[in-house]
């Protein structure tokens, strides 16, 4: 599909740009990937990175710039996944590092969703074609526990818990420097950059509530090993706190700088608590620390630098 501009009319009342597109535009393109398309750049308005909820209005000139998707970017691939928990209802994985967890502009293949597709033919709806299944997300290159909802039913209450805040996680996050105080908060609010819209940055004014409490687990001449524990579930909320808090994580070349030690945010869900969706039994799933975090811890006790 060739790229397009769109040109607002006189008698369009303000309404959200994805809003608009999704069902203006004759293509197969949903609301989530439209939305998807704005936060990364590909859709701008009068030249301009807007966000999705960009009220347009007479005039405004809208530019799509069109990435095709491949046809079968939905298909099942034989991709192994560390199952830490399944039953009929959810499926609790340890997603590796480097591993994106559904497909999306520029990462359409080998993703999580690609692999869940291969092992069962049960995943909720809720999430749309491209998010079977998917409740929640972590980062590309960040480690850990995630879980899948099976059934839609599995979906809305396991997304309940997370909107309630009730769902117990806890990171492992090494950080640059040595934090002072045994335990602490951040709950500065969080949104995304205007010229930058794959960044997220602290919006005291116009930026969505985001708490995180913190502990210092270990010490090092120049690194901290950290256990943090989100209360809400902002994009890159923890790389961006603690960056806030002059303690960004090692690797984090976004929020911080580039580390010798690893190749990546080393940043690991360590621990999920959730209130089983049927049963209402309450669960907790664990995930060791990866092998190239516990390399890092290795070394600084050893006396290495970070």
């Amino acid at each position: 599909m060739a790229d397009q501009e769109v040109v607002i009319e006189e008698n369009v009342r303000k309404e959200r740009l994805d809003a608009y597109l999704a069902k203006s535009l004759e293509n197969d393109h949903s609301r989530s990937q439209i939305k998807l398309m704005i936060k990364s750049g590909e859709i701008k308005v009068n030249g301009h990175d807007v966000a999705p909820h960009y009220q347009v209005k007479p005039g405004d000139r809208i530019q799509i710039k069109w990435i095709a998707q491949p046809d079968d970017s939905m298909r099942a691939e034989e991709i192994p996944i560390d199952i830490l928990y399944e039953d009929e209802d959810i499926i609790v994985v340890n997603k590796p590092v480097g591993m994106v967890v559904h497909p999306a502009h520029g990462n359409w293949h080998h993703t999580l969703v690609n692999a869940l597709l291969h092992h069962t033919r049960h995943l909720s709806e809720l999430g749309g074609d491209e998010r079977p299944g998917i409740v929640h997300r972590l980062d590309k290159d960040t480690s850990g526990v995630l879980i899948v909802a099976k059934n839609n039913a599995a979906h809305r209450d396991l997304a309940k818990q997370f909107k309630k805040h009730t769902i117990q996680r806890m990171y492992y996050a090494i950080v640059r420097g040595v934090v002072q105080h045994d335990e602490g908060v951040c709950e500065e609010p969080v949104g995304r950059a205007f010229v930058n819209r794959k960044k997220i940055i602290i919006k005291p004014s116009g930026g969505k509530d985001a708490l995180t409490y913190y502990k210092a687990a270990r010490r090092y001449t120049d690194a901290t090993l950290v256990e943090v524990y989100p209360k809400t579930g902002r994009t890159h909320q923890i790389r961006v706190h603690m960056s806030f808090l002059g303690h960004p994580v090692l690797g984090d070349t976004l929020y911080g700088i580039k580390s010798e030690l690893i190749g990546r945010q080393a940043l690991h869900a360590a621990k999920l608590g959730i209130t089983h969706p049927k049963t209402k039994q309450e669960m907790l799933f664990e995930s060791p620390l990866p092998a190239d975090m516990q390399a890092v811890l290795d070394r600084l006790e050893s006396g290495g630098d970070e």
